[in-house]
């Protein structure tokens, strides 16, 4: 674990709340403001460990391959379509990031990919949870297919492949289909890189 305190920050105790697939903790701590002063703070963290994302695109035929399955949270919060579109992704475990990437793709689309780039990692919402995600891009063709894909059944997996043309995928960030915020981030980055 890494060093915790610092010149501003000294953490007194944590204390777990809830644990199961992931942990919730309360952490109590001593923060030193702009003004100099020390004050007593609770904070609420969710502690999920970390994730790896990958865009898979064909610059030859100008497609992406995404993924679509349900999402408690999306229905909680009145998504009209709680079945959501994103990149494959996938939580570490004990694997590296590109260990995971590769496990995750294969799993979820069938398809095997020996090569992938990572291009930046990043926390997803740093104010509640400790998650941080590293995001890669990997090209593909219909040669590393060796599966249909759709995840993993004794993970309660149903994963709807889906290929479809990049500008496509483009179009349904604008009008809202894709509200993920990896599949976006990763979107935009072919977008602004010219990948495809």
């Amino acid at each position: 674990m890494p060093e915790l305190n610092n010149e501003r920050i000294k953490i007194d105790r944590s204390e777990i709340l809830a644990k199961g697939f992931f942990t919730f903790e309360k952490y109590f701590l001593q923060y030193k403001n702009k003004k100099n002063i020390w004050e007593k703070q609770e904070k609420e963290i969710l502690n999920k460990g970390h994730a790896a994302s990958a865009l898979l695109y064909n610059p030859t035929k100008k497609t992406v391959l995404l993924t679509k399955q349900f999402r408690l949270p999306a229905l909680l919060t009145g998504q009209s379509d709680p079945f959501l579109i994103e990149c494959c992704a996938g939580m570490l475990d004990d694997d590296s990031p590109e260990a995971c990437i590769k496990r995750e793709i294969l799993e979820e689309t069938g398809y095997q990919v020996e090569k992938v780039e990572k291009i930046f990692e990043a926390f997803m919402s740093p104010g509640s949870i400790t998650e941080i995600i590293h995001f890669f891009i990997a090209e593909y063709d219909a040669s590393m297919k060796v599966h249909a894909g759709g995840g993993l059944e004794e993970e309660h997996e149903d994963i709807e492949v889906l290929e479809m043309p990049f500008s496509e995928a483009n179009n349904l960030i604008r009008d809202g289909s894709i509200c993920d915020a990896k599949t976006i981030m990763l979107l935009q980055y072919a977008t602004i890189h010219k990948l495809i």
